[in-house]
């Protein structure tokens, strides 16, 4: 992620202007279940899903994402990779059971973001990779849960000795992952809370890639009501798909802007999103094919044509190169009549 982008997911931000996917809170549904989903809103009592004491990394993990929707604050924090340090304000408040979450950029050019959101409904997964035994901390067949059981089949998770950030008592978690198609995450959670407030994202080799950490939180004050629980958004139909992604990355609704004639499929194994874009573009205009590295995320780019249509195909991720230029390869037609359907890709 690049600027604001990491913090808005691990302390519990959307993906809004400057953020990506929700980390702490990964939307993640099969195309049936986005079809399925009710379309009622649930609603989640704050105090009485924020367990105490977590005993295991999978608690751990349930506590952080309920933390992230339930908790009121402000916080100072730091972006390290690169490109360079850049310092963030943060704010997130509840009202009512929704968000209102801001991320403003403290450097350079004044960038502020601001968005108000219920939490999302996270249909994890379909039910053939879930087992029975998915029961959160409240006791119920949790979503929660199923995030953890979905994130041990791809990450080895460990639990590490106890730290400090931001003057705050902290527990390690470490996701390793099970294949060479993803990154490994190092987290700090607050102890206190549940809070995310550090994650350090490594290559393969060890090479630390990025660095986000809170330097300064104002005490959290915990949501006494309810928090909305909304239905999930459709996932976009197109003529195209990628018929290849690593073990795990399951496709989720698009959610970030786009231009009208750009089209988007975002895919999350829980841990990391990958998007792939489709966009008719001039002969000669849009972007150079091939692979770069910018900052964190890494950049495949393919030109097709069909006919007298120039399209561009881009793929963009936290994820290492070679993944997005074989997520990309893997972009074929579907049946209809979109020009993307007929190119030779």
């Amino acid at each position: 992620m690049t600027g604001a982008l990491i913090a808005t997911g691990l302390l519990g931000f959307s993906s809004v202007g400057l953020a990506s996917s929700d980390l702490a809170s990964p939307a993640l549904v099969s195309s049936d279940q986005a079809q399925a989903a009710p379309s009622e809103q649930d609603r989640v009592d704050c105090s009485s899903v924020v367990a105490p004491d977590p005993s295991s990394p999978d608690e751990w993990l349930e506590r952080n994402l309920w933390a992230s929707h339930c908790y009121a604050f402000q916080a100072r924090a730091v972006i390290i990779d690169a490109i360079g340090v850049r310092t963030l304000a943060l704010s997130h408040r509840l009202q009512d059971g929704v968000r209102q979450q801001v991320v403003q950029n403290l450097d350079g050019p004044s960038v502020s973001v601001e968005r108000h959101a219920q939490a999302a409904r996270p249909a994890w997964l379909n039910t053939d990779d879930i087992s029975s035994n998915a029961v959160g901390v409240d006791g119920d067949s949790s979503y929660t849960a199923v995030w953890a059981e979905h994130l041990a089949r791809y990450y080895r998770i460990e639990s590490e000795a106890e730290s400090r950030v931001a003057g705050r008592d902290t527990i390690e978690l470490d996701f390793y992952p099970l294949d060479n198609d993803r990154y490994t995450h190092e987290w700090s959670i607050d102890r206190s809370t549940g809070l995310l407030l550090k994650h350090v994202l490594k290559s393969a080799t060890g090479e630390v890639l990025e660095t986000f950490q809170v330097t300064q939180l104002q005490e959290p004050q915990r949501y006494d009501g309810d928090i909305r629980i909304e239905a999930m958004d459709a996932i976009p139909s197109y003529d195209w798909q990628a018929n290849w992604l690593p073990d795990g990355f399951v496709e989720q609704p698009a959610v970030s802007a786009t231009s009208q004639r750009a089209q988007q499929r975002s895919y999350s194994d829980g841990m990391t999103t990958i998007s792939v874009f489709a966009e008719p573009v001039e002969e000669g205009s849009g972007l150079a094919p091939g692979v770069r590295q910018l900052g964190v995320s890494g950049v495949a780019v393919k030109r097709v044509t069909t006919g007298d249509q120039h399209w561009q195909l881009l793929a963009i991720g936290e994820v290492p190169l070679t993944t997005l230029e074989r997520v990309l390869d893997a972009v074929q037609p579907t049946d209809g009549d979109d020009p993307v359907a007929n190119a030779e890709l």
